[in-house]
């Protein structure tokens, strides 16, 4: 019964807490001219900030997505909260399901040019802020351009007890939302390349969000980056 109750509930609360929040983006435009030519993106972002861009993405107007959702117990809950934003979820991370997910996405995006992807470049482990390789692989895989994504808030809490110390707004939270530039994937690369671009994308989100950060006023008491596996 639990499992029927709670999905509904938290999808009510999420959304009702979500309408509180006041979103600046002065660079919305940049997703909304790609909508306009109908070319597909990959959006990176950080998991720390997933609970800020959730609710910002689920507006019909910035189009459709579809997400990866790990597989676990709370995956489960987290994935019915997406599919009832509207957003369509393939189950998997990057410690159990991961490959099949990314199969499944890569798949839905090359039959239906009109759908963006989004994966946070730390996957679902971590370690936190640390660009793994499956925004490259799902852009280059789909002819996809990788769309930068950070997020801030002062208005929040962080849950210090999970691995990418989430920001969790508070009600009437005033959100800050940055679009960077696109960016293509080559279809081939290299080893050395691959690096390279891995690399690029994970110091270019990072300084990102620095420089967003430092608008709101958003400060926490650890790193935004952990070069340590979580446990």
């Amino acid at each position: 019964m639990l499992t029927r109750v709670l999905p509904p509930v938290a999808i009510w609360g999420y959304r009702t807490v979500g309408n509180s929040w006041r979103y600046t983006a002065p660079n919305a435009h940049i997703l909304t001219e790609l909508n306009r030519t109908g070319q597909p993106v990959v959006g990176a972002f950080l998991h720390q900030r997933t609970i800020q861009l959730l609710h910002y993405f689920s507006s019909p107007e910035r189009g459709r997505w579809i997400l990866m959702c790990s597989q676990s117990r709370d995956g489960e809950l987290m994935t019915k909260i997406e599919e009832g934003l509207g957003f369509r979820v393939a189950r998997g991370s990057s410690g159990k399901g991961g490959a099949r997910a990314l199969v499944e996405m890569i798949k839905a995006q090359r039959e239906d040019r009109g759908l963006h992807s989004c994966l946070a470049i730390d996957g679902s482990r971590g370690p936190r802020g640390v660009a793994q390789l499956g925004v490259i692989t799902l852009a280059q895989k789909t002819g996809s351009l990788v769309l930068p994504v950070a997020a801030s808030t002062n208005d929040c809490w962080v849950w210090q007890k999970s691995w990418d110390r989430a920001v969790v707004p508070k009600w009437g939270a005033n959100i800050h939302v940055d679009l960077g530039e696109p960016f293509a994937v080559p279809p081939k690369l290299d080893a050395e390349a691959l690096e390279a671009l891995r690399l690029k994308m994970e110091t270019g989100l990072i300084a990102q969000h620095r420089a967003l950060d430092a608008r709101t006023g958003f400060r926490d008491s650890q790193p935004m980056q952990s070069t340590s596996p979580d446990p």
